[in-house]
């Protein structure tokens, strides 16, 4: 009996340090979520309304006038661009973001990934390390971009994928990341990055203005449409980086609850097991006098 105390006893604190852990990592994802969460929602604001503004002006934009960004071409060659996270004890978090990625590359894109011309642009640790033990073709130069989460970061990988699909050695560019909604709650979401979607017919007569644009109207969007496309990377980096600090937030919570429970459990079971040995040494001490007495 005493060896089983001393197990339960070791177990005990073994989750008594666990739940430490797991308190002091909800406090830091909470710390950090809060300034996240404040950049994208200042964020969201700006780069909708850029968007808006490019789809204004393109809704009027002469017949004659080439988006070489929105060009639509029969997608031979496909980079799916996959937004993970660094570290891992966030839930679901990153299965969820994998789980997309593959939809998209053996379903979607399933004859281009067979012939090899799929290629993923992982950013963020964990996505990379998944395929590079899978043989994936992957452009690795960006995978470390969230450790200096910044705008240039955001417009390096924009600028790349814009070069790429100009040069027409990519077709089509998908996104798969984490809308952030709250704490508890993330959106995991595949956009078209590239080429550049024209506004749905719907819309167009409710976007239709008068401007008077200097120099040129083809000159103001060939500026404008690169721009939004590096704001766009950015706000995906921006709620990608805000879900993953609430999902492991919430993921701490509830190891922390978990750690909670079984330690109640633990401790009734310590106690049960010290009562008994209590009651045996007890039992034993009367047996032995009873014996002297006879």
């Amino acid at each position: 009996m005493p060896a089983k105390l001393k197990e339960v006893r070791t177990r005990i604190q073994s989750v008594h340090s666990t739940q430490q852990i797991t308190k002091a990592m909800k406090m830091v994802s909470a710390s950090k979520l809060r300034k996240a969460q404040d950049a994208i929602i200042h964020m969201r604001p700006y780069a909708s309304k850029l968007s808006a503004m490019l789809s204004d002006i393109a809704a009027g934009a002469p017949s004659d006038t080439e988006l070489k960004l929105a060009e639509s071409r029969e997608p031979k060659n496909v980079i799916i661009v996959a937004i993970s996270s660094d570290k891992g004890l966030c839930g679901g978090y990153n299965a969820n973001i994998i789980k997309q990625v593959n939809l998209l590359m053996k379903e979607r894109y399933a004859p281009q990934y067979k012939n090899g011309r799929v290629k993923l642009l992982p950013i963020g640790r964990k996505a990379h390390d998944f395929y590079r033990k899978r043989n994936t073709p992957m452009i690795e130069d960006y995978r470390q971009t969230l450790m200096k989460l910044d705008f240039d970061g955001a417009r390096r990988i924009a600028d790349y994928l814009m070069k790429q699909f100009l040069a027409k050695k990519t077709d089509l560019v998908e996104v798969v990341y984490s809308q952030f909604k709250n704490a508890a709650t993330q959106v995991f979401q595949v956009e078209q990055f590239l080429p550049v979607q024209p506004p749905q017919k719907s819309e167009v007569a409710e976007m239709r203005a008068d401007f008077i644009f200097e120099p040129s109207q083809t000159q103001i969007i060939e500026q404008l449409v690169p721009r939004i496309l590096r704001t766009q990377m950015y706000r995906y980096l921006l709620d990608a980086n805000a879900s993953e600090h609430g999902a492991r937030m919430t993921a701490m919570d509830k190891a922390t609850e978990n750690a909670n429970e079984l330690l109640k459990e633990l401790r009734l079971t310590y106690n049960r097991a010290r009562q008994a040995a209590i009651t045996t040494e007890l039992i034993e001490i009367v047996s032995g006098a009873n014996a002297l007495e006879g």
